[in-house]
């Protein structure tokens, strides 16, 4: 998007490059089971400065003092966990980039979670694209002035909080063997705290422990990575360990109803030139005509999963729970990376942290490119110049 940028590192760009990378990124750890696409994207100011303004316009709702009040159905009433704390540790917001009609590119929401995403792996992710590759120092992925020391800082103090690191575990179904245990491992290095599987937690009156070296360590803090919606239908596996909505002497990280609270569930409350349309299904009195032009998501379900792209009138007819569904206006993604073979779709979350009694900051980000007729990996499969990356922003 920067066309400078774009062109040399275009022609710097080779397959071996592109292995080498790969190969460094995995050093020390192990083959990553998504796809990193082979760069990065290059995001131009104006566009950097709409992104941070459409986040402050999202976070102005959170912070709401009806925002509890507002979201409140949106917690199924089988997964509301005791103990919520009064925000949420982690904010990231997908925005789609698009062009708007003055031709300009522009971020427009297409999903948000108070939920964490890849926060060490994008460190990672941008330490090795520099060191594999000419990254111009006019460009950075860290925003609202961070470094990675700064940065560090403040994870730390919002993983780990006033514990020891040992006191602190980050907690997965089967977190080793997750997509996404590359970031979990990174975590690890970067802060010290113990990966915990569901399974090895123990539960003794209302604390939790883990064993190590035969002795039994109480949890205080678990950073949770544990999505309800994948073991909504195999609650069994709580027995051999803890049910997360039982009351427990435990912090959590951040909160499991925060997940849905900020969610797909929040979007109809956004009024922005950066959110599409979006309603609840049931509150919609008069069905579109150009149902062509909208996309119907469910609200609880992650990754893509359930979302009808091409809507049809029967579509509607046939939900049966129109309260758990979201008609949302179609965004055109406009295809402004420049790959050696033509244009890929963009999409950049921003990332940010917010520590206990704190403001929430931005830091960082994602990327993902796409040729499918979806971002998501499922819907890239057989393409090259997509996957995950990291945004590097005009300073």
């Amino acid at each position: 998007m920067i066309p400078a940028l774009r062109q040399k590192y275009n022609q710097q760009f080779t397959e071996e490059n592109y292995k080498n990378f790969i190969t460094e990124l995995e050093k020390d750890y192990f083959e990553i089971p998504f796809r990193v696409a082979e760069t990065p994207v290059f995001v131009p100011k104006a566009l950097k400065e709409k992104l941070i303004a459409a986040g402050e316009e999202i976070i102005n709702l959170i912070k709401q003092p009806n925002f509890k009040e507002l979201t409140q159905k949106s917690i199924p009433k089988d997964w509301n966990v005791p103990n919520e704390n009064e925000q949420p540790h982690f904010l990231t917001f997908d925005f789609g980039i698009c062009k708007n009609e003055a031709g300009e590119l522009t971020p427009m929401l297409i999903e948000m979670q108070g939920f964490p995403s890849l926060y060490a792996f994008q460190i990672h992710l941008s330490n090795t694209f520099r060191k594999c590759f000419e990254i111009d120092n006019s460009v950075n992925h860290f925003l609202n002035g961070f470094n990675e020391d700064k940065y560090i800082k403040l994870f730390k103090e919002v993983i780990i909080g006033k514990h020891q690191p040992h006191e602190v575990a980050l907690m997965d179904v089967d977190a080793p063997n997750q997509k996404t245990a590359i970031d979990f491992f990174v975590t690890k290095k970067m802060l010290g705290i113990k990966i915990l599987a569901l399974e090895d937690i123990k539960k003794i009156g209302n604390q939790l422990f883990y064993e190590e070296d035969g002795k039994q360590i109480q949890l205080k803090r678990i950073y949770n990575r544990l999505i309800f919606d994948e073991v909504a239908d195999n609650t069994e596996i709580f027995k051999n360990s803890f049910d997360p909505r039982n009351e427990l002497d435990i912090e959590w990280v951040t909160h499991p109803n925060w997940f849905y609270r900020i969610s797909k569930y929040t979007m109809p409350f956004l009024n922005s030139e950066f959110v599409p349309d979006t309603r609840f299904l049931n509150q919609i009195e008069i069905i579109p005509t150009d149902l062509e032009n909208y996309v119907l998501k469910p609200l609880f379900s992650f990754a893509g999963m359930g979302v009808i792209i091409d809507v049809k009138q029967a579509d509607i007819e046939n939900i049966p729970d129109p309260e758990n569904w979201i008609l949302q206006r179609k965004v055109s993604y406009e295809p402004a990376v420049q790959s050696p073979d033509g244009g890929v779709k963009a999409e950049i979350r921003m990332m940010y942290l917010w520590p206990d009694g704190g403001e929430p900051q931005l830091c960082t980000n994602l990327s993902r490119l796409s040729k499918g007729k979806m971002i998501g990996v499922r819907y890239n499969a057989d393409f090259d110049w997509v996957g995950g990356t990291v945004g590097f922003m005009e300073d």
